[in-house]
Formats: C-alpha cells, structure tokens, sequence
C-alpha cells in the first residue's frame, strides 16, 4: 500500500508491504476450539502444533488428517480430523477459545498443573556456546518476511551442530512456535528432544509450555525471559538463554547443557 514517510523534514510517498494478519478457527469433530489471529501460511502446522501443546493431542499418531473447511471461501477455517479414540475434553477447551495475536491464550494453568500433564524433560544435550551463539544471526538471515515488513515474530528450531531445521514468522509469537512444533508433529521429526528452539522476542510462560509439550530442552530468546518463564524453565528442567545476540547471553537455567570454554582452556 502506500504511505507517507517522513524522513529527515522530507516528506514523500512510498510503498509499503504491511505482515499479514487473519483470523483461524480450528474445528475438532465439528467445533470450534480456537480462534486466533494469524499470519496466514502454514495453517495445518499452526492447527497441529497448537493442539499438541494444548496437551489434546500427544504425537503424529493422532492426527488423521487437517484440511480447509470447503464451505468457507476465506479459507481461515480448519477441521481437524482425530483419531477415534483420542478424547477431547471441549468443556476446559471453551474456557479460553478465543487467543489474540499479541498475548496468546488466556486462563493458563498454573506451573504445578502443566508439570502433572507434561513432565520435566530428561535431556543430556551439550551445546557449545560459541556454537548457540551464531544461531541468532542465522535466524535473523533466514527471516525473509520481516525483511519486508518488519511486522512478524519468528521462531527456528536447531540441531545441536547448530543447523536450522525449520523457521516460521508470524504476526503471533506463540502461533510462531506452534508452526514450528507442528511442522514437526506432521514432518515426522517428533520428538525434538536434541534440538534448540530460538525465538525473537522475549521469552514467556507460554512459549515455555509449548516447548515442553514439544520435549525441547533448550530454550533461547533473543530478548529478555519474564520470570514466570525462569520459574517455569527450573522446575521443568529446561535450560533458558536469554539476550542472546552479538555474541553474548545470559542463561538462567540448567547451564548443564551448555559447554563454556575459558580463554586458558583454548590456548
């Protein structure tokens, strides 16, 4: 579209390409579950991810198919079809139906309540940090949307020889995160015990419950966690990196899984 842009007391007309944002409703056995604001692209792995780490679904296993409702020309609703003997309890799902792209679902389950359904993750993953602190910039060279719009989150997932299996940007930080789980729920690459989930903002409680669910062990942001994310992150027994950009980090929990080396030890 375009815009006005005022720039060093010039004012000019200019083009400009703005992130998408729509609505999704995912449908299981013909009810709606979710509605959330989205960045459209990638929506059965969005549909996927979000069922898996709301703890409904538990591995590929039990998603038949994921298919556009065809009575719906917008195409931003999704039937998920289940497997028959998977349960689904739609009274604690209406509890928080509805997810804004900003903060996510709301009515969240205390940290006590999310351990009893996803256990703590037993992982002896050991990363390198000067190996974890390249992936950042190779995130942010991967981040093709944002270049344009400057709008999206983004999310990547790493192998422990830091190469990016998968990144998904979206208008949502959390759908970001359900892409990527998703995408490994239905690529088959699940679960991603030995892998390293990076995202682009902060790191909060819900992006560390989607890991979990996920079986993550390492979790980094490039900005700051809160601290129901660090409390959530040591009793869940993941390790939690924060700030991590130009060649810097700050991790708050279970450094076990990171190898630092000493000057000394180099020479």
């Amino acid at each position: 579209m375009e815009v006005l842009r005022w720039e060093s007391e010039s004012l000019r007309q200019i083009d400009d390409e703005l992130a998408e944002e729509e609505p999704l409703e995912i449908r299981v056995r013909g009810r709606a579950i979710s509605v959330t604001m989205r960045t459209p692209g990638h929506d059965a792995e969005l549909a996927a991810g979000f069922l898996l780490t709301e703890g409904i679904i538990h591995g590929p296993q039990d998603v038949l198919r994921i298919e556009h409702c065809g009575r719906n020309e917008e195409q931003n609703v999704l039937n998920v079809l289940l497997a028959p003997e998977v349960p689904v309890d739609f009274e604690r799902l209406t509890r928080h139906v509805f997810a804004s792209s900003s903060c996510g679902l709301c009515g969240k389950a205390t940290i006590e309540s999310v351990n009893a359904q996803f256990p703590p993750v037993q992982s002896d993953m050991l990363v390198d940090a000067e190996l974890l602190a390249t992936l950042s910039q190779k995130m942010r060279a991967a981040q093709e949307t944002f270049d344009r719009t400057g709008g999206l989150h983004a999310a990547a997932l790493f192998d422990s020889g830091g190469r990016m299996i998968v990144l998904r940007e979206d208008v949502g930080r959390h759908n970001a995160v359900d892409k990527v789980v998703g995408h490994c729920l239905l690529s088959g690459a699940f679960p991603p015990e030995r892998h390293i989930l990076l995202v682009s903002g902060r790191s909060s409680f819900e992006i560390m419950q989607k890991a979990l669910a996920a079986r993550i062990p390492i979790v980094a942001a490039v900005s700051a966690p809160s601290s129901l994310a660090v409390d959530f992150a040591q009793e869940s027994a993941q390790t939690l990196v924060g700030f991590l950009r130009d060649r810097r980090m700050n991790v708050y929990t279970h450094p076990q899984r990171i190898a630092f080396h000493s000057p000394a030890e180099e020479r």
